[in-house]
């Protein structure tokens, strides 16, 4: 497991699945903001790639989010779009609704620059966020991710299109981060 000051990122496991289709995955609005495909019900027991992890995809590697206090699952974390050539991948999270505005989104953006840049060697990941997911922007800056840009109207979600915000971060910016954050 991959640990960091309030959260535990591991594998995922059989058990998680019925929580996080509950409640991320059924919820439409909330999974429609998430999802950069349009939602649609997930059967039980299906094998759907949202929920389902395929150790064999080496380009996805997703996570279930546990408290380090109890072990509690409260969301998911996924390093996607890997690219090893480029040496870069994008930053995703979804936290249980019980799970919000405890401090848990930051950690988890934490540990997934800890997995990306020291355990995958990347040089650059990247995160791609709803303009109005101030939770979201905060977690990424708190971690040192610069805003590069604003994508115009890219984002169809239950019916309006919506501007999303890329940010950034490279593997100097983020040692210089956390050798400032260590002598603090």
């Amino acid at each position: 497991m991959l640990r960091g000051t309030k959260v535990g990122l591991r594998a995922r496991h059989e058990d998680d699945i019925p929580i996080l289709r509950t409640e991320l995955y059924d919820d439409v609005a909330g999974s429609s903001r998430a999802e950069s495909r349009p939602w649609r019900p997930i059967a039980p027991g299906s094998k759907d790639s949202r929920l389902v992890v395929d150790d064999k995809e080496e380009g996805h590697v997703p996570f279930s989010v546990v408290e380090l206090d109890g072990g509690t699952l409260v969301g998911t974390a996924t390093l996607w779009g890997i690219d090893n050539h480029h040496r870069s991948a994008h930053v995703g999270l979804g936290l249980l609704p019980s799970a919000r505005g405890k401090g848990y989104g930051t950690d988890v953006v934490a540990v997934l620059c800890h997995y990306g840049f020291v355990v995958r060697s990347l040089q650059r990941l990247q995160i791609e966020t709803l303009i109005d997911n101030t939770a979201m922007l905060r977690s990424a800056e708190r971690n040192g991710f610069v805003r590069e840009g604003v994508l115009r109207s890219s984002a169809w979600v239950m019916g309006e299109f919506l501007d999303e915000v890329l940010l950034g971060l490279l593997v100097h910016e983020w040692k210089a981060e956390v050798g400032a954050a260590g002598r603090a």
